[in-house]
């Protein structure tokens, strides 16, 4: 690249976008990279205070920032994403379909610990919709040095960000309660469930939900949750039940089942009375009262991986310590908070 004055600038080729900015009004781009410059754009570019300008003149070792994003782009992101147009040498990254954007964290870091080289992006374990604004990544100067990139392509051995796609499934909730198998009061549980399930974030999907209602004895919820398996439930969803009060015995039927047990317990709040199994490969969720009346809980944030056939471990949940409290917002904005990242 070559350093002119502006004056001087008529006929040669502009080396990158120019950006014109008008406060409160406008920020977008004025001059496109490749750019002939003519006669009646030097008054322009003087008024953008663009007093020297670079043009194209080949530099052996040096990379132009345009291209530099799009190796940055190939080496780094994977499977349900696309690209918008490069703008003044930075690239954005949107959301394929619906699913759950998935960002190995300490890739991440090591990339952006490169001098020159940055990329930012919306939070790991996100759920998000088709279209999205996942991230983006630039160089910082307009050349930047080859063995930079280099180095970046050596230290990201495959692509680090995707987002894995819902799945359809089969739901089977199982409601306890003896004040609701009694007709004593309306069951809250088992609708609410069904609406989050199903709610905008999975919008796209063809969940299928099924509820039952039985009478609070350990022996019943067993039976009834190897009952939903056994009519191909993908997950099962336990609901009431998960407290410490004598009568609730939902944990103890659910460890019965002769599974896995994850945890009984989250460090999210509300929540925290959570309970995660396995039976072989089918997740069966015991879920505690906040459930019913908080409009986000540690069920929004589990739900979403587990609809897209992640199998969660104890330092999954325990992960969730940090941003793990929902400040139960007038204004809801999840998943766009602070609440489980």
């Amino acid at each position: 690249m070559k350093k002119i004055k502006t004056v001087d600038a008529v006929g040669r080729v502009l080396l990158h976008d120019i950006t014109k900015i008008v406060p409160g009004e406008f920020k977008g781009r004025a001059f496109k990279k490749g750019h002939v410059i003519k006669e009646e754009d030097i008054d322009v570019l003087l008024s953008l205070g663009k007093d020297n300008i670079y043009v194209w003149e080949e530099t052996e070792g040096l990379v132009h920032e345009n291209d530099a994003a799009i190796i940055l782009k190939d080496i780094s992101c994977g499977d349900g994403l696309e690209f918008g147009e490069i703008k003044e040498g930075k690239i954005d990254f949107f959301a394929s379909y619906d699913g759950v954007l998935k960002i190995d964290k300490d890739a991440l870091l090591e990339l952006n610990m490169i001098d020159d080289i940055m990329m930012a992006t919306i939070h790991n374990n996100t759920p998000v919709k088709k279209g999205e604004k996942l991230g983006g990544t630039r160089v910082i100067p307009l050349m930047v040095e080859e063995e930079k990139l280099n180095e970046a392509k050596k230290i990201i051995e495959k692509p680090f960000i995707s987002v894995e796609k819902f799945k359809k499934k089969k739901v089977g909730i199982v409601t306890t309660g003896n004040e609701v198998f009694y007709s004593r009061i309306v069951d809250k549980f088992g609708p609410v469930i069904e609406e989050k399930v199903n709610n905008v974030i999975l919008s796209s999907l063809d969940i299928k939900c099924d509820i039952m209602n039985i009478k609070e004895a350990k022996e019943k919820i067993t039976e009834a949750i190897k009952m939903w398996i056994d009519k191909g439930a993908d997950i099962v969803v336990c609901s009431g039940g998960m407290s410490v009060d004598p009568d609730d015995v939902t944990p103890s039927a659910i460890k019965d089942c002769g599974g896995e047990v994850v945890t009984y317990g989250s460090p999210v709040l509300p929540g925290a009375m959570f309970l995660l199994a396995y039976l072989g490969d089918t997740p069966i969720m015991g879920l505690p009262g906040c459930v019913m009346y908080s409009k986000r809980t540690v069920f929004d944030l589990v739900l979403p991986r587990i609809l897209i056939d992640e199998k969660l471990t104890k330092r999954d949940i325990a992960l969730y310590g940090q941003g793990g409290l929902c400040l139960d917002c007038k204004v809801c904005t999840f998943p766009h908070c602070s609440f489980g990242k």
